[in-house]
């Protein structure tokens, strides 16, 4: 996809080469990846840095039984997003979230939450929580800062916020140092995969009493 402007950082890219990112976070890194060669470029740096630091480790004896607990817990384990690139073939949705939808948007169980926002919890394992936010144009979301990380990536239309804009592809990295007001661009419906590892900090009463029915 041309003209991304956001990208993520070094940190999350590392992290999800590393395989240490919470479910929710390498759904939103993969899904960039797929639509972004400048990231997906940075991440093959990474992972090639990792190989070559694997190759150069010592031997170590194994204690018995190890591979028999490496394989119960690749069977058990909660895999995260394949790295594939693009949108699925007749998908409106990146490779990596259609089976977490089910499909592409038209599967998509949409839930309002007020103010004319809809949002879909996304089924993912603990750590963080995983969401698709439908956002009218012309609607802003209430005044809101960050009690720990929160990744953004517009799938659809684009929004404002008091420091930047953000459009199809760009991604927005928020942490607790960033207070924000988005508001959808005109012209188009806002369409976005968020992902939190904490609750947002609202500044008004009405979006904190509906904060826990939410999961927001």
């Amino acid at each position: 996809m041309n003209d991304i402007n956001h990208h993520l950082t070094d940190a999350l890219l590392m992290g999800y080469s590393a395989g240490t990112l919470p479910e929710a976070f390498s759904l939103v890194v993969a899904s960039h990846i797929s639509l972004c060669d400048e990231c997906r470029a940075r991440l093959e740096s990474f992972d090639a840095v990792g190989g070559a630091v694997l190759e150069r480790s010592g031997r170590v004896a194994m204690d018995d039984g190890a591979l028999e607990a490496c394989l119960g817990r690749i069977a058990n384990a909660d895999w995260a997003p394949t790295r594939t690139v693009a949108k699925a073939v007749g998908s409106d949705l990146p490779e990596p979230l259609t089976s977490y939808v089910g499909g592409g948007l038209g599967e998509v169980r949409w839930r309002k939450i007020g103010g004319g926002v809809s949002q879909a919890v996304l089924k993912t394992s603990k750590g963080a929580t995983a969401r698709l936010l439908h956002i009218p144009a012309g609607r802003q979301l209430p005044d809101h800062g960050h009690q720990g990380t929160e990744l953004t990536l517009v799938l659809k239309g684009a929004f404002r916020d008091e420091e930047e804009r953000f459009g199809a592809g760009d991604i927005e990295v928020a942490d607790q140092h960033l207070t924000h007001k988005p508001v959808a661009e005109e012209g188009e419906d806002c369409i976005c995969l968020a992902a939190t590892d904490a609750p947002l900090r609202f500044s008004t009463m009405l979006p904190r009493l509906v904060q826990p029915f939410f999961k927001i």
